[in-house]
């Protein structure tokens, strides 16, 4: 098993006032030639945006883009005609394909919203576009590795046009979960939402990294304080 180690502290940070953002990968302004992508996964950002701002009306294109809210609620908009509202405990994916236009708001006037924002290359281009959310059910996260992004429709979970895997666990302290990877060849980016986790020797406290290769399995210890911990399986090749 390899693995490599991205503190918390060692992403890139941007404060524009409005938004205050760290990116894992580079990033707009943040460019670091080691950490550009980890196979197919090319985006981790974590975002908090203030009362009542946002991102105006942007392309894209040709990704599979999305958004899991940590706190708060976060107003989306698209040129595929959908409004909608995400919230903590709500994943949201929309596959850009051929291109689509959106704009992401904080819909709060009181408070930030905080969210991840993940970029995952497509198995395939130039697909139609396409948007999907749903709630999570948090109890099914609880000592176990539950599935909230796959590559098929199957109950629980977004689906992407990737052969890639989201799964989230929420463990007590000195609980011990096996991850089984979903097919050989893959590798797997844990990011650390909440508590601290120890795997393969590594102590990961609140947003560090771990990207994981070359390995069926492993295990993840969760630390004192319990852990929530995000885990992306993706291809490691891309195109």
């Amino acid at each position: 098993m390899k693995t490599v180690y991205h503190p918390a502290a060692s992403r890139g940070h941007a404060n524009h006032g409005w938004l205050n953002t760290h990116h894992t990968f580079s990033f707009a302004s943040y460019y670091d030639p080691q950490r550009m992508q980890f196979g197919a996964l090319r985006v981790l950002n974590d975002d908090e945006v203030v009362a009542g701002r946002g991102f105006g009306s942007h392309p894209h294109d040709n990704m599979e883009i999305i958004s899991l809210p940590l706190e708060g609620d976060l107003e989306h908009r698209d040129s595929m005609g959908n409004t909608t509202v995400i919230r903590e405990g709500d994943i949201q994916v929309m596959s850009a394909g051929t291109g689509v236009v959106h704009s992401e708001k904080n819909k709060n006037l009181d408070r930030a919203v905080k969210f991840l924002q993940i970029w995952v290359f497509p198995k395939e281009r130039g697909v139609e576009p396409r948007y999907d959310q749903i709630h999570l059910d948090a109890g099914a996260e609880r000592g176990r590795w539950q599935v909230v992004a796959a590559p098929e429709p199957r109950d629980g979970a977004v689906w992407l046009h990737q052969d890639a895997y989201f799964s989230i666990t929420r463990a007590e302290r000195g609980q011990a979960l096996d991850y089984p990877l979903h097919q050989s060849g893959h590798g797997v980016y844990l990011f650390v939402l909440e508590g601290s986790a120890e795997v393969d020797g590594h102590s990961l406290g609140r947003r560090d990294g771990l990207g994981i290769t070359e390995t069926e399995t492993f295990r993840l210890v969760a630390g004192a304080e319990g852990a929530r911990v995000l885990a992306m399986e993706v291809p490691m090749t891309v195109g």
